[in-house]
């Protein structure tokens, strides 16, 4: 069977080797690009997962109404962290900015009290069954590095994490999944929901 290929959009942060090579080891056929074009004509895309809210947004606004078309047709979708936080209708990190309004929620910062970032290996638990999650477990342990979360309605959370507050740490309708969390940086538990994506989500639909 012929590799799916997979764009990771390259909006100008750092992260995207990881990424890449973890896409790679999961059996996709990963292109890193700055061409949202390009990455439209892909079998899936990724938005990865380090930098700010709103120059990611500056970066993909001029082809938000595309983006939107060719997901809501079925293309498949994973946004990490970052990636994740861009797919709700806004953000509150540094003033008051638009997303992408895929999912309906915000992004808000971390409660008063917590360490900033949250980084490190937090348990998430698992709300419901999804392709994304299959054969991960509730209790497993990924890698999180973010200041800000997502207040997500329940019909589109299917996991979460607690860090002074609970809140979505896996996102996701249809083909368009999201996670806080990177699983590029999650060792064998992130490479099984990578693995996910391209087979599951990507290859059988």
């Amino acid at each position: 069977m012929e590799k799916p290929k997979i764009a990771i959009v390259d909006y100008g942060v750092g992260n995207l080797m990881s990424i890449k090579m973890g896409i790679e080891r999961a059996g996709g056929n990963p292109a890193i690009t700055s061409s949202l074009n390009e990455a439209l004509e892909a079998d899936a895309i990724v938005l990865p997962g380090v930098g700010a809210f709103k120059p990611a947004m500056s970066f993909l606004q001029p082809y938000k109404d595309k983006l939107l078309n060719v997901l809501k047709e079925g293309k498949p979708l994973l946004g990490i962290c970052l990636g994740m936080q861009l797919l709700f209708e806004e953000s509150l990190e540094k003033g008051l900015t638009p997303g992408l309004k895929f999912f309906k929620g915000r992004v808000v910062n971390l409660p008063e009290g917590v360490k900033k970032p949250h980084m490190g290996w937090n348990s998430i638990k698992i709300l419901r069954e999804t392709p994304l999650l299959e054969d991960v477990k509730t209790g497993e342990y990924f890698y999180f590095v973010h200041s800000y979360v997502a207040e997500a309605p329940e019909e589109c959370s299917l996991a979460t994490t607690d860090y002074g507050i609970e809140f979505p740490v896996v996102v996701g309708t249809g083909k368009v999944y999201g996670t806080q969390f990177h699983p590029e940086k999650s060792g064998l538990q992130g490479l099984k929901i990578l693995k996910n994506f391209v087979w599951r989500v990507v290859v059988e639909g």
